[in-house]
């Protein structure tokens, strides 16, 4: 699969756009994001990478509004109107305890439905939420218990529910770890399809590889935005690496070599200390 681009995705003025200006988060007095600035449009996937304590989970949980921040983060349609930011959300663990009771069945019904969730749901429900489970091959899950399911369970639950609402902007936590074959092979299938914004957080090479069409690289707060595919990035960071070795190679090579210390004349020193010790000719004569 291609990962696709949508057609104005560089072009603020036509196609819808999160912008993130001046964005700052400080944690006990420590910078964790510095002054950041980035644009991101509808139809593009970009894959936040970085190594571990950078502050990939703090920018997202910023742009979920779940961490206080400086800056700001707004939403924009197409026609440049602000509007607001409709954010899908799932995890890196969706966790629930294991001897929760409820089943999939009430969890969507407390969700899409009016009626509580101790009341039998009606029969129009019921099929309601096998259409919805239909979309995710999950059909079978309806009757489970929600905290006896297995990861890729809960991602695909997650995300069934995630289709019911009109979302412009989804966020995937390590959307691959602890998935089955079938469900990643989902997963990626229903990606192929989404055509808003996508931000991933991912470790798995074979999955930013696949999808991402820009890379934000989170390094001591601030964010390299590279606008290509992950090969593409990772050579562009192989030929950086490579001018910065020949840069300090070709500095090294104009500093100032120490000059070589000269090896003592022990042959004069000898003859010196002769000189000091052996006696006068008066010394003698007495």
């Amino acid at each position: 699969m291609i990962p696709h681009l949508h057609p104005h995705a560089g072009d603020c003025e036509h196609a819808c756009c999160l912008k993130i200006e001046h964005l700052s988060v400080h944690i006990g007095g420590e910078t964790i994001l510095d002054n950041i600035d980035l644009h991101m449009h509808c139809g593009q996937m970009v894959a936040l990478i970085g190594p571990n304590g950078a502050g990939k989970s703090t920018l997202i949980r910023a742009i979920l509004g779940q961490r206080e921040y400086e800056g700001k983060i707004t939403f924009h349609e197409a026609s440049g109107k602000e509007a607001k930011l409709r954010i899908g959300y799932v995890p890196q663990s969706p966790n629930f305890a294991k001897g929760d009771p409820i089943s999939v069945l009430d969890l969507f019904c407390c969700c899409i439905g009016k009626r509580p969730a101790f009341l039998r749901p009606r029969a129009a429900m019921r099929e309601k939420v096998l259409q919805c489970l239909s979309n995710v091959d999950a059909e079978s899950l309806i009757d489970r218990r929600v905290g006896a399911l297995s990861g890729g369970e809960l991602s695909r639950l997650r995300l069934c529910m995630l289709m019911r609402r009109e979302i412009n902007f989804l966020i995937l936590d390590e959307p691959t770890n602890h998935l089955d074959i079938a469900s990643r092979e989902w997963i990626e299938d229903a990606l192929s399809d989404y055509t808003q914004a996508l931000l991933f957080v991912s470790h798995d090479r074979y999955f930013i590889e696949k999808f991402a069409t820009r890379i934000w690289l989170l390094e001591n707060g601030t964010i390299t935005d590279y606008r290509g595919t992950y090969e593409e990035f990772r050579a562009y960071r192989a030929r950086q690496t490579a001018l910065q070795q020949t840069a300090k190679a070709v500095e090294r090579k104009k500093e100032p070599k120490p000059k070589p210390k000269r090896a003592p004349n022990t042959t004069r020193a000898r003859e010196r200390c002769l000189l000091y010790t052996s006696p006068s000719p008066r010394d003698k004569r007495q």
